[in-house]
């Protein structure tokens, strides 16, 4: 086999990818992080302040989150150690944490990178806080999920945030530069081409560098390509709209006002405008979700569950099949009654939760699972709904000094109507009940 290589002129060694070779050797290599790597960046001021703690990057693909974690473990000579969670275990981890464990005895710190930490369930991200407190890791774990709801209250508890950001056009731009730099050839593309590449990688620098090695592979040095040449080269059509800038949020506002306006027609133009720019289908599936909340709420419940049905049947069949499921859910959100009235209420209670949630709950209706709490009064006069008439006893829940105060108020339209009728009926029974 090596005969033929030799006979081609092809060497037998597996090649290196552009962005393998360009990767970044110091922190400030490292493009369009500026405020975590740059010369008063996070991380930078970390490493002269001689101490790094466990952190959770959090950023869309290609945004250098291993490259960081790699060269952080140089710069504070720690062993470098790296797993994903998508293929690791327990018993994976039990391994890490005795090699780490070993390595301190003998005085060698552990920098430890988990990839996809998100994909880790609560009980294995639990078994990192003994070994993060102990000293026997520094953890570094990397999410493209927002680590608020991805990852354990405890873990995080134990570990600061950093925000990657997906590159600006002028970030890619650099990379450009430098693949140019590195391979002595400039890219065959003329400026308005050259912008559309750099939008084509999606602020993903690992996928610029590949789209840049795709593009030197189908051209010659004599080429020189506008928008619609590298389309048909690259096989992919060129965005309408640029996702990180003003055509992205437009469009998505448009999408969410005509849902909210009832409107399916409009919805569904715009939903279809998206998904043919190349938008992501989950970040539209996750503003359906939204938008079952926010603008339908319970005067419809079942428009929640459609939105997150459609979800699941994307991930399911994937695109483009999938995308009919989604346009399923527009059609089905912008015909739906609508209601905001959960969305005020949430908003409204959680401003008097901050404001004063201090207070504590009427203590009739606290548990008394010990004595000296029994002998407080805890639980005290507390009456079983179910034991009363109607299934009601119209005792109160709020603390003394929010008595009375009313966060929910029910619009007069869907599945709403009904629940007004009941909340009716429920201060009715307490104003007979001399409780209300």
């Amino acid at each position: 086999m090596s005969d033929l290589f030799e006979a081609s002129g092809l060497s037998a060694a597996a090649p290196r990818p552009l962005a393998d070779r360009l990767r970044p050797a110091t922190l400030a290599d490292i493009v369009g992080q500026d405020h975590l790597t740059g010369e008063d960046g996070s991380l930078t001021r970390m490493l002269r302040s001689g101490t790094l703690g466990s952190l959770v990057f959090w950023g869309p693909p290609g945004t250098g989150k291993t490259t960081a974690a790699r060269l952080l473990a140089r710069e504070t000579s720690l062993h470098f150690e790296q797993i994903s969670a998508i293929f690791s275990g327990i018993a994976d981890l039990k391994k890490v944490f005795e090699a780490a464990r070993g390595r301190r005895l003998a005085g060698h710190g552990t920098l430890l990178f988990v990839d996809e930490i998100h994909r880790f369930n609560r009980t294995q991200q639990d078994s990192f806080l003994p070994v993060m407190e102990d000293g026997t890791i520094t953890l570094i774990g990397a999410t493209t999920e927002n680590p608020s709801f991805a990852l354990n209250a405890a873990l995080l508890s134990r570990a600061r945030v950093l925000t990657f950001k997906a590159l600006t056009l002028e970030a890619v731009e650099r990379l450009f530069s430098r693949a140019e730099a590195a391979e002595g050839r400039i890219l065959p593309l003329t400026s308005e081409a050259r912008d559309t590449l750099a939008m084509m990688a999606d602020g993903d620098g690992r996928a610029a560098l590949t789209l840049v090695e795709d593009l030197w592979r189908a051209t010659s040095d004599d080429d020189m390509l506008d928008v619609a040449a590298l389309s048909a080269t690259m096989q992919r059509r060129a965005p309408i709209y640029d996702k990180s800038q003003d055509g992205h949020y437009n469009l998505i506002s448009a999408l969410h006002k005509s849902v909210r306006g009832s409107d399916p027609d409009a919805a569904l133009y715009y939903f279809c405008r998206m998904v043919d720019a190349g938008e992501d289908p989950l970040f539209l599936a996750r503003r359906l979700v939204r938008m079952a909340s926010e603008d339908i709420g319970n005067a419809d419940p079942n428009a929640l569950r459609v939105a997150l049905d459609a979800k699941e049947a994307y991930d399911f069949l994937g695109s483009p099949e999938g995308e009919l499921a989604l346009a399923q859910c527009v059609a089905y959100l912008a015909t739906a009654p609508k209601s905001n009235a959960v969305y005020k209420a949430f908003k409204s209670a959680m401003r008097v939760a901050k404001e004063g949630g201090s207070q504590m709950p009427p203590s009739t209706i606290l548990n008394a699972p010990t004595k000296f709490m029994r002998e407080e009064g805890y639980g005290e006069g507390y009456r079983y709904d179910h034991d009363e008439p109607d299934a009601f006893s119209g005792q109160a829940y709020l603390p003394e000094s929010l008595r009375g105060k009313t966060f929910y108020h029910p619009a007069e339209r869907g599945f709403e109507r009904e629940i007004g009728k009941r909340l009716e009926w429920w201060a009715k029974l307490r104003r007979e009940r001399g409780q209300g």
